[in-house]
Parts: C-alpha cells; sequence; structure tokens
C-alpha cells in the first residue's frame, strides 16, 4: 500500500489511519466534538444512483477500513434518508474495536419503528429532531418504546442546527463524530465549517447519480491504495479558503 503526501511520497502503511487518529486526539479538547466526515464515491463523483438505491462502492479493503475508523470514533451519524433507503446498523463488525453510538438527523421524526437500528441490543438510535415537530408525540412515543432515545433541536441552516446537534452530543460525553451520510448532511458539515478531516473512498466504478461533496483543495491531504479503491485522506483545518475542486 503506497501512501503519497501532497508534495511527496512515502512508503510508509497506515498513514491514514494514523493521521485520522491523531487529528481526533489533537482535537479532543475543542468545544464541539471532533468531526471526521467520510463517504464513498465513484470515479464519477456519485455516491448513489440517481433513485437514491444502495450502491455498494467501497471493496474490502477500503471497506476494513472505514470499520476500522469506526471504532475510532464515539459516535456515528447519518441523516434519516440514509436510513429509510439503507436501514443500515451502523455498527462495527470487520474488526474488534468499540461501538460507535448511532446518531440520526430526522427533523421531521420519520424514522421507522421497524428500523434495524432499534432491533440492536447493544446501543439504540439517538434521534434528532425539530422541537415541536407534529409527529413528535405519537412518533416519539413509538420510538422511545422500542429504545430510541430522541433529542428536540432548534432549527438551524438548512435543517437542524449542527452546533446545536454536536454540543448536545459533547454534553452526554461524546468528544469523537463520524458522520457518514448522505450528500446533503456531509455537505452541511463541511460547508458550515464543523468537520476538522474527511475519509472519502474513490471507486473505480463507474455511475451516474447523486453526487457527493466536492473534494476539498487543501495543504495537508494524503492517498492510498486499498484493493482497487483510493482512499484520500483530507486535513480541513488547513484548507485553503474558498477553494474547492470536482474530484
Amino acid at each position: 500500500m503506497k501512501a503519497a503526501w501532497a508534495g511527496g511520497e512515502t512508503e510508509k502503511q497506515g498513514r491514514i489511519e494514523q493521521e485520522t487518529l491523531r487529528v481526533l486526539r489533537e482535537a479532543r479538547r475543542g468545544s464541539l466534538p471532533v468531526v471526521t466526515v467520510s463517504w464513498a464515491r465513484s470515479v464519477t463523483g456519485a455516491i448513489a444512483a440517481a433513485d437514491g438505491a444502495r450502491t455498494p462502492l467501497s471493496g474490502p479493503e477500503s471497506l476494513l477500513l472505514t470499520h476500522r475508523l469506526r471504532a475510532m470514533h464515539e459516535a456515528i451519524l447519518v441523516g434519516i434518508q440514509t436510513v429509510l433507503s439503507d436501514d443500515p446498523l451502523l455498527s462495527v463488525r470487520l474488526v474488534e474495536g468499540a461501538q460507535p453510538q448511532p446518531v440520526i438527523l430526522d427533523s421531521r421524526l420519520r424514522f421507522p419503528p421497524e428500523a434495524r437500528l432499534l432491533s440492536r441490543t447493544d446501543r439504540k438510535p439517538w434521534i434528532f429532531h425539530l422541537a415541536g415537530t407534529e409527529a413528535e408525540t405519537a412518533r416519539g412515543e413509538a420510538l422511545a418504546h422500542g429504545g430510541g432515545r430522541l433529542f428536540p433541536v432548534r432549527r438551524g441552516e438548512g435543517g437542524l442546527d449542527l452546533r446545536h446537534v454536536l454540543a448536545t452530543l459533547l454534553s452526554e460525553g461524546i468528544h469523537s463524530l463520524m458522520v457518514e451520510g448522505g450528500a446533503r448532511v456531509l455537505g452541511s458539515f463541511i460547508s458550515q465549517g464543523l468537520a476538522s478531516q474527511a475519509v472519502i473512498t474513490v471507486s473505480p466504478t463507474v455511475i451516474e447519480g447523486i453526487e457527493g461533496p466536492r473534494m476539498p483543495e487543501t495543504a495537508r491531504s494524503l492517498r492510498e491504495r486499498y484493493g482497487a479503491d483510493e482512499v484520500v485522506w483530507v486535513d480541513f483545518r488547513a484548507r485553503s479558503i474558498g477553494r474547492f475542486a470536482r474530484g
């Protein structure tokens, strides 16, 4: 596995994991949880088919890396559309390690009571919704009965107030958060300056559909090969202000 820094190369293996962990440690003392955004995309930039159907992109090697990264974080977050489309477990299964707390952004409380997340016996989902939602009482009671924990959040830019979400997570003892989707959620954490780093799997697969966030140009980035996939690590703390490149 060959790693290439922007501006130089090294043969050292596992550098993306090392750098991810280093950022988590350095940023842990901040006023909000440190955020890692992570997604898989096709070589054409799509993260899902046009109809939103689940489209596996990561090969076995890069998927293993994803699970190792999950185990480094205390919580893992996705938006409700990912739950509705993929019905994920958001767990660490391919490696040994701690299980991160599942966190869902669900403004209108559309979380289905039959979702697999509620069937987990170790960690039930924390569901952040817009305070005053019409379905708050009836749907909330059903989700709470299934073991989910609900957090009302004020409105923010384009949806829930992400800073309010992060501050609440910190108050619950969460210091590190991995955000895995969908495209809008990932883009919001990046555009609002709340993400410290990104880990992006680029698959050689060619699909057209829902585009992921743009690949930012930064002063510090790293690329490693995992099987057929290229994985890119980006340090947002060193990004060039206002400069983004479509990857």
